[in-house]
């Protein structure tokens, strides 16, 4: 099923960083919904793999060493808006964003700027030091922009692409994705929220907690 117009190529970032168990089945089910995918190449070092299938579609970006989520963000960004896209989802290859829901954020990207998974209207599967984590941040970056946040801490967005050079993150790590939202409020863009399900696995995430803690409070206090 084709979800774009002419007018609206919808384009998927997926920023990566040793995804090889995840990252080929992840490019599959993404390239269902979407026009075109940048996967970026955070510099990894495993063996991961493009399916042959959506070699097509996908422009692949490789950074020469990790350099953070947050740099991996920016380069998907600079290239959607170099390919004249008209949407850009961002969807992480780990596992934990369904690519089935990218319809409902298509769908409600023609009412808002930009639009944000909430995992928080069901927390019973969330881990309870994430679920502490994310009302905390949600909590102090509602405070800070004036505006109700409703989960910081989801990466699972859909952006208008003409905005995107506004938003281009200058932190490199996990906290780029609060300062996108601080970037948003100050330019006044709406937000709109789709709910999507908790899913963590194992929960091994690369999001080191006194990194990102420290992190998160360089853009509360930017």
């Amino acid at each position: 099923m084709n979800y774009s117009t002419k007018k609206n190529k919808i384009c998927a970032v997926v920023p990566f960083y040793n995804e090889q168990t995840t990252l080929s089945k992840l490019l599959r089910s993404v390239s269902n919904y979407v026009d075109c995918i940048i996967a970026v190449d955070d510099g990894s070092t495993d063996k991961y793999t493009i399916p042959e299938e959506v070699f097509e579609k996908v422009n692949l970006i490789q950074h020469p060493k990790n350099l953070g989520k947050g740099a991996a963000i920016r380069s998907g960004f600079i290239k959607s808006v170099e390919l004249n896209t008209g949407t850009t989802i961002v969807v992480d290859a780990d596992g934990q964003h369904d690519p089935k829901f990218i319809p409902y954020f298509i769908e409600k990207i023609s009412e808002f700027d930009i639009v944000v998974g909430n995992r928080l209207f069901d927390m019973k599967f969330m881990p309870i030091h994430r679920r502490a984590s994310n009302l905390l941040t949600s909590k102090l970056l509602s405070i800070k922009t004036g505006i109700k946040i409703l989960d910081s801490q989801c990466g699972f967005r859909a952006y208008r692409t003409s905005i995107l050079n506004i938003l281009l993150p200058d932190f490199t790590g996990f906290e780029a994705e609060s300062e996108i939202l601080v970037k948003a409020a100050k330019a006044k863009f709406s937000i709109g929220y789709v709910d999507v399900p908790t899913v963590y696995g194992n929960d091994n995430s690369k999001m080191k907690s006194v990194e990102a803690t420290l992190g998160f409070i360089k853009v509360l206090l930017s």
